[in-house]
């Protein structure tokens, strides 16, 4: 099955809390979790290759071109 690229999200990291598996500057793929969200959270994808949660405040939400969109997904 093909993976679309205008179904991921993208947040760029603006703080880490210390936490080694994000870097500050850079951009990581969000992954859908309702829950998490409502209560301030994100799902990202960090250094380790692993999805875990952290506070909504370490990032800010961006919109990639089409073609940086594309060349993630054939990454992945």
């Amino acid at each position: 099955m093909k993976k679309e690229s205008s179904n991921f999200q993208f947040a760029l990291c603006i703080e880490h809390g210390g936490c080694e598996d994000l870097e500050k500057r850079k951009i990581y793929q969000i992954l859908p979790d309702e829950q998490a969200t409502q209560e301030g959270y994100l799902r990202v994808v960090d250094e380790s290759d692993e999805d875990y949660l952290y506070p909504e405040s370490y990032f800010v939400r961006v919109e990639l071109p089409r073609r940086a969109k594309d060349a993630w997904v054939a990454a992945t």
